[in-house]
């Protein structure tokens, strides 16, 4: 029965945590952010690379929210062998209105981080 248990325990997969959040204005190949920030101009693109380690499938979620309100909700679903990076972005062509910004980030449904940021001419 002891190997049984030492087989199941070597089989299962370490779940997905989150390692770093980074916000910025372009991505790496990778997926992680090449220019990292907090401020942008209302035609910006805004990148968020969500990096986790773990080797399980999952769902990583974000919220991005402006002055309180939902502003968009994009989920992944993910399936990674070790350290990766999740990219989600957001842009607007009629310009982001000036202000206050965050992105929650969530793992498999569960809150693990946030970034606030802000649009400023």
């Amino acid at each position: 029965m002891s190997a049984a248990l030492l087989i199941t325990a070597a089989c299962s997969d370490p779940p997905l945590e989150l390692t770093n959040i980074q916000i910025g204005r372009a991505l790496n190949p990778d997926r992680s952010v090449a220019s990292m920030t907090t401020l942008f101009k209302p035609n910006e693109t805004i990148y968020v690379s969500v990096q986790t380690a773990g080797s399980a499938p999952g769902t990583i979620s974000v919220k991005w929210i402006y002055q309180g309100r939902v502003v968009d909700e994009p989920v992944k679903q993910v399936d990674y062998d070790g350290p990766d990076s999740t990219e989600f972005h957001i842009q607007n062509s009629g310009r982001f209105p000036e202000g206050d910004y965050s992105v929650e980030i969530f793992i498999n449904g569960a809150q693990v981080g946030t970034r606030a940021f802000k649009v400023s001419s």
